[in-house]
């Protein structure tokens, strides 16, 4: 096995490959990084270029795209050494074409590249609870597949090279609106004379119980919802106490004089979203 980038992601990632049939070689520009390593007694590569002498697996957790072609094409990089057959796994979060264009170039060398996103933080992480949304052949896919499930809790086929990306760009759209959101949430019950860190342990009190957001997610298609379909009277109950709860905190942030566009919104789209306009 091969790590390059070796960050606040990377590092307990890799920790958890120390024990990999074959050994582990791993590389990070910064030296302090791989202090660790060379304790716990992983081979330490100067370069991709060594790393992939050696490793038929290749993680990479570098900050974007055009680290991952540096890593990948630039002087010493992975592409000098790697032989057909090797498999490059990307864990960065790229644009949605860069592992398919990847992919066509080098597939014909025989370099498997693999987008492989993860969700779950420096917590998820440090507990080798990640999820993981994979972007690969089948035959790539199966090589992989072992690894990662020592640092992932959750491991998603999501398609080809480019699918893993285009998983993670959905998830994380979801997690930074909610964002917004919870931001939107805190101006309201700040104006309202609330305990902003005593309502954070409610909200994720809760959402542990119920799923948060994520909740909603059990269908295979955003079309509407028919009639006679079992989701139908739940999505509907779910409308129904989001347009009351919507309409009440819109009249409190008028109020208090406190704008709540998300709120707005989402009670303009809510029935939509869930699939069961009245």
């Amino acid at each position: 096995m091969g790590f390059v980038g070796l960050g606040q992601m990377g590092a307990p990632m890799a920790r958890r490959l120390l024990g990999w049939p074959g050994g582990l070689v791993v590389h990070d520009v910064r030296p302090d990084a791989l202090v660790p390593f060379i304790e716990a007694g992983a081979r330490v590569a100067g370069s991709p270029r060594e790393v992939a002498e050696s490793a038929e697996v290749i993680s990479l957790m570098v900050r974007d795209d055009a680290q991952v072609e540096e890593v990948l094409s630039g002087p010493a990089g992975l592409l000098e050494t790697a032989t057909p057959g090797t498999v490059v796994a990307i864990h960065s979060t790229i644009a949605a074409g860069t592992a398919t264009r990847l992919a066509e170039a080098h597939g014909p060398l025989g370099i498997e590249i693999v987008d492989a996103p993860v969700s779950g933080g420096a917590p998820g992480a440090a507990k080798g609870d990640l999820a993981v949304m994979v972007g690969a052949t089948d035959s790539a896919f199966e090589r992989c597949r072992d690894v990662f499930a020592l640092w992932a809790g959750h491991t998603m086929h999501a398609g080809l090279p480019g699918a893993g990306t285009r998983a993670k760009l959905a998830r994380n759209l979801l997690h930074f609106v909610s964002f917004a959101a919870a931001a939107e949430a805190q101006r309201l019950a700040e104006a309202a004379g609330l305990d902003l860190l005593e309502l954070g342990k409610v909200v994720r009190h809760t959402d542990a119980i119920t799923g948060g957001p994520g909740a909603i997610m059990r269908r295979p298609t955003t079309a509407p919802v028919a009639a006679d379909d079992g989701w139908y009277p739940i999505l509907s109950h779910v409308r129904d106490l989001g347009h009351k709860d919507l309409t009440l905190a819109i009249a409190l942030g008028e109020e208090l004089e406190v704008d709540t566009p998300l709120a707005r919104l989402a009670l303009e789209r809510l029935a939509a979203g869930l699939g069961v306009v009245p």
